[in-house]
């Protein structure tokens, strides 16, 4: 196949019950691109799942060979991409049509580094909880030190710079510490605020235990280079954002 514009990067692990409307929201997008999945140590009939797309140019299945985390399988596929753009989509989530086409005309535009979009709240079973997450057009490192507005199944960014900042300590937020130092070098990133993205809530996600991800975001700022004291006054920003989004989501919902 030609060299695709996007390649999209996709880590899974006992997946079965969600990727294939992962992949056909990939395949949905309408810009030349090629899926990566890179399966962590599956247990479970994932890879049978993913053999209806074998044969197809724009489909890669990797399987690691022991267990690399999330941050190491996105590294893994970001350093197999052909394409100019990274975009990464969980397993368990799905995009709108349009997403992606709609993000590069916005990198375009403003000679960003790197898009994310706005985000609806899916439950387990896939329906809507009616909540959804706005996000700013323009995106600022100092804004992005007082909340994680960048979700990472929403984010487009090109190559060199995926490549440059690779994804790192899996025992925290890895992605927000990403997007931290991309924006430290960069300055700002594009947002669209639309909800393409549709984020499932699961039991098992990271930020679901709120005690644990609250010492893995105060572990961020630490990990980013900032000392004990700063790092509390960041952290305790993110907590008072964090209490204002729940307050506007819920009235949204009602």
């Amino acid at each position: 196949m030609n060299k695709p514009l996007v390649s999209v990067i996709m880590p899974v692990y006992n997946g079965e019950k969600y990727i294939r409307k992962a992949v056909e929201s990939v395949y949905e997008q309408g810009v030349s691109l090629e899926l990566l999945v890179i399966d962590d140590g599956s247990t479970d009939h994932t890879e049978e799942v993913l053999s209806a797309y074998e044969g197809r140019e724009d489909f890669r299945y990797i399987k690691n060979e022991q267990n690399m985390g999330a941050a190491g399988s996105r590294n893994r596929g970001v350093g197999l991409a052909q394409g100019t753009y990274i975009a990464f989509l969980d397993a368990d989530d799905w995009w709108e049509s349009g997403k992606l086409k709609e993000q590069l005309k916005r990198l375009e535009e403003t000679g960003y580094v790197l898009c994310s979009t706005g985000r609806e709240l899916m439950k387990a079973d896939g329906s809507s909880t009616g909540r959804t997450i706005p996000v700013k057009e323009k995106i600022t490192y100092r804004e992005l030190l007082k909340h994680n507005s960048i979700n990472c199944s929403s984010v487009i960014l090109r190559r060199d710079v995926a490549r440059e900042f690779p994804m790192e300590h899996d025992d925290s937020h890895e992605d927000y510490i990403t997007w931290l130092k991309i924006l430290r070098k960069y300055g700002c990133a594009a947002g669209i605020n639309k909800p393409y993205l549709k984020y499932r809530l699961s039991e098992g996600g990271k930020s679901r235990n709120k005690l644990k991800s609250a010492a893995m975001t105060y572990n961020v700022y630490r990990y980013a280079g900032y000392g004990r004291i700063r790092s509390c006054i960041f952290f305790c920003s993110y907590a008072v954002h964090g209490i204002w989004k729940y307050c506007y989501c819920s009235l949204r919902s009602q």
